[in-house]
């Protein structure tokens, strides 16, 4: 019998990436041509085997186009006020119905990023006005971590990501 690997995400690394933090997401078409959106949350489940990006649909039309054509995709999660960065990979990402309170979840987020970067100097309209995203234009695209690296600036950038880190 195969046993399952245990997943790339403990508790704290979870509520890291539900937080205030900016979430850009990568995707790739052929010929090796990127794609990138911001998304406006995230969620989690329960036992840490996939992540829920939300994003805009119109703004994030190319990156689902490449995701619904090869289901590769990267996510760099980031506090801007210390530059810890966590990025999580997937090869089966996927376009998923929202869940009931995604809607709240996406207000939260904007709150919870526009607060930290307020004290940095960023007004909070324009980060709103950024991340912007009309209820009936919410997206969701949902992967499987398949690699986990650390991008915090430092020594250890780019190692492996481990539980705890």
């Amino acid at each position: 019998m195969t046993q399952a690997l245990p997943p790339l995400l403990d508790d704290d690394q979870a509520a890291f990436i539900c937080g205030g933090v900016s979430i850009s997401a990568a995707a790739c078409r052929g010929g090796g041509l990127p794609s990138m959106a911001r998304a406006t949350g995230c969620r989690v489940a329960a036992d840490k085997r996939s992540i829920t990006i939300l994003l805009s649909a119109t703004a994030s039309a190319g990156l689902i186009d490449d995701v619904r054509r090869n289901g590769a995709i990267a996510v760099v999660f980031s506090l801007p006020a210390d530059h810890r960065t966590l990025q999580f990979k997937g090869s089966d990402a996927r376009v998923v119905p929202l869940e009931p309170g995604d809607e709240l979840l996406a207000a939260r987020y904007v709150d919870a990023f526009a607060g930290g970067l307020e004290p940095l100097g960023y007004p909070t309209p324009v980060i709103r006005c950024v991340l912007a995203c009309p209820a009936d234009d919410l997206t969701a695209i949902s992967f499987t971590p398949s690699a986990a690296f650390l991008q915090t600036p430092g020594p250890d950038a780019g190692n492996a990501l481990r539980s705890g880190a």
